[in-house]
C-alpha cells in the first residue's frame, strides 16, 4: 500500500486531455476515488490507506487539477460531462474491472455522470455530497453571479514555499479543519514549482471559477433512473451544502440506494475525518462485494 503518492500513469481522455492516475495499492476489488473541485488525488491517500485491506484503490487528478492537463482552446472543457468521461478513461486505462467508486462533491457528480453514460460500469458507488442540482432542466452556466466562482478568483494562488502555504492554510477555514496529513498532501501535490523558486496552485483559479460556474449545468439528476448499481448517498451532519434534504431527492430516483449522515462532519468530511469516512465506505461497499 502506498504511503506517499506513486508516479502517475498518464492517460488520454476522449478529447486528448492528459489525465494522471495513481495506483495506490491494496487488496480486493477495484475502487476508484474521485476528489472535489480545487483539490487533487493525494488528498484521498489517507482514506485509501484505511481501505487497503478491503480494496485496491486507484485515484486520479481531475482535468485542470494536480498533474492532469487541460485541453487548449475553449472553456467547454470544464463542462462537467468531461469529468465523467475522464473517470471512464481511468477505469479503462487502469484496467479496472467492474470497480466500485467513491466520489466527493464534484467527484461524486463525475462518477454519476460516468455511470449514466456507460451503464453497469460500476458495481456500486459511495457518493459524499455529490454536486447535483435537483431539477430536470439544468441551469445555464453562471459565472458573474456565482459566489463560488468569485471566491475562486480571489484565492491566493502563489506562495514563496510549501511551508508558507501550509502555515497559511492551517489557520484559515475550511482548510484549518482538514486532517493534518490531508492538508500536507494538498500542499505537496496541489501546487507546482514556479520559475522563481516559489509555488503556485496546480488548479488555476480561473479554471476553478469556470468549474463552479458550470456546476449546476449538467443533467445527472434527470438521468438518475439510469443508474442501476447500488448507490450510497452520504453527507455531513453539519454540512451547509448537500445535506439530507438533497439526498432524499436523489434517493427517490435511484433504484437501489441507502443514505448515511456522518455525525459532526461538514461538506469536506472526507478530508476532515478520512478514517471515519473510510470506515463508512468499507461498510457500505463491502456489503455489496463477494
Amino acid at each position: 500500500m502506498a504511503t506517499e503518492m506513486p508516479e502517475p500513469a498518464y492517460l488520454g481522455s476522449y478529447d486528448g486531455t492528459r489525465i494522471a492516475a495513481y495506483d495506490l495499492g491494496g487488496r480486493g476489488p477495484d475502487l476508484i476515488l474521485a476528489h472535489a473541485t480545487g483539490f487533487c488525488a493525494s488528498v484521498l491517500l489517507v482514506m485509501a490507506r484505511e481501505l487497503a485491506g478491503r480494496f485496491r484503490c486507484v485515484a486520479f487528478d481531475a482535468r485542470g487539477h494536480g498533474r492532469s492537463g487541460t485541453r487548449p482552446g475553449g472553456d467547454d472543457e470544464f463542462d462537467w460531462h468531461a469529468f465523467g468521461a475522464d473517470a471512464l478513461c481511468v477505469v479503462e486505462g487502469m484496467g479496472l474491472r467492474e470497480p466500485y467508486g467513491f466520489g466527493h462533491s464534484c467527484g461524486g457528480a463525475a462518477l454519476l455522470l460516468a455511470e449514466e453514460s456507460s451503464s453497469s460500469t460500476f458495481s456500486g458507488l459511495y457518493l459524499y455530497e455529490p454536486v447535483v442540482f435537483p431539477s430536470d432542466t439544468p441551469l445555464e452556466p453562471s459565472f458573474e453571479n456565482n459566489p463560488l466562482s468569485a471566491g475562486a478568483l480571489r484565492r491566493r494562488s502563489s506562495f514563496a514555499s510549501r511551508q508558507e502555504a501550509l502555515d497559511n492554510f492551517a489557520s484559515k477555514p475550511p482548510f484549518e479543519a482538514l486532517d493534518p496529513e490531508v492538508l500536507k498532501s494538498y500542499v505537496a501535490d496541489g501546487f507546482v514549482d514556479d520559475s522563481e523558486g516559489g509555488i503556485h496552485l496546480a488548479c488555476d483559479p480561473r479554471h476553478e471559477a469556470m468549474i463552479y460556474a458550470q456546476g449546476f449545468s449538467h443533467d445527472a439528476f434527470s438521468r438518475l433512473d439510469e443508474v442501476k448499481c447500488h448507490v450510497t448517498l452520504a453527507c455531513g451532519e453539519k454540512t451547509d451544502a448537500f445535506g439530507p434534504d438533497f439526498l432524499s431527492l436523489f434517493a427517490a430516483r435511484l433504484s437501489s440506494v441507502d443514505t448515511v449522515v456522518l455525525p459532526g462532519l461538514h461538506h469536506f468530511g472526507p478530508l476532515e475525518a478520512p478514517a471515519e469516512v473510510a470506515a463508512s465506505v468499507a461498510a457500505s461497499l463491502g456489503a455489496l462485494s463477494p
